[in-house]
């Protein structure tokens, strides 16, 4: 399966806006572990630097404490958000893919963060529903982050509503597909448009959501970042 197109449609700026602004201030273990993911045949799922560099500032002006990411992959972005959230902070990191998430760990190891980490081997939505179980869980975290099923999108965020506090922030991956939302369907090719029809659906459920504040940024394959107001 051949990687996304690029959002911005040029492979050049993507590569001037890398190599000015991001890779210079990428931390080595990140650099190391995006290289590692590289060499995977899905390495393409990786998170994008670029994308990355965006989250790190949004978790800093949150003071972000505890976090929650849906769909780990290589940890790229679970090992960004470790290292940016302070010492004592925690990130719930839940993937039913342990092999992938073991690509990642001795880089996470060597950052000296993985007492940050709870990576639980699970599908998301039954630890979620388990989290919502206990009150002492609900309005307790300053951030999300979801990058897994797209089918399953509109059910993490009912979920993580819960659980993100007023004023906290949920960030949905993909939220563009390789710009394929914008294209007539008979063009998309047949093996993405299922889940291109999921994005389409969650962006204008998303869109029509009262309880959130909603910034679409054509970073990466897209980013929507909801701010909760409610």
């Amino acid at each position: 399966m051949s990687s996304n197109p690029i959002i911005l449609q040029s492979e050049k700026l993507t590569k001037y806006i890398l190599e000015t602004s991001v890779y210079p201030r990428e931390a080595e273990t990140l650099k190391e572990l995006r290289n590692a993911t590289a060499t995977h045949p899905w390495g393409f799922m990786g998170a994008d630097p670029d994308a990355g560099q965006l989250m790190a500032l949004l978790l800093k002006l949150l003071n972000a404490k505890k976090t929650i990411e849906v769909g780990v992959f290589t940890g790229y972005s679970l090992l960004l958000t470790a290292l940016t959230i302070p010492d004592d902070g925690k990130v719930i990191a839940l993937d039913p893919d342990r092999e992938a998430y073991e690509i990642g760990l001795p880089f996470i190891k060597k950052a000296g963060i993985e007492h940050k980490i709870d990576f639980i081997q699970s599908p998301a939505l039954p630890v979620l529903d388990k989290l919502l179980q206990e009150d002492s869980n609900k309005d307790s975290f300053e951030f999300a982050f979801v990058d897994a099923d797209k089918d399953n999108y509109w059910n993490y965020h009912e979920r993580l509503l819960k659980l993100v506090k007023i004023g906290g922030l949920i960030i949905y991956d993909n939220t563009l597909w390789g710009g394929t939302v914008a294209w007539p369907e008979e063009d998309v090719p047949i093996p993405r448009r299922k889940y291109r029809q999921s994005v389409v659906a969650f962006n204008k459920a998303i869109a029509d959501d009262s309880r959130v504040e909603i910034s679409v940024v054509s970073i990466g394959d897209g980013f929507t970042i909801c701010r909760r107001v409610q």
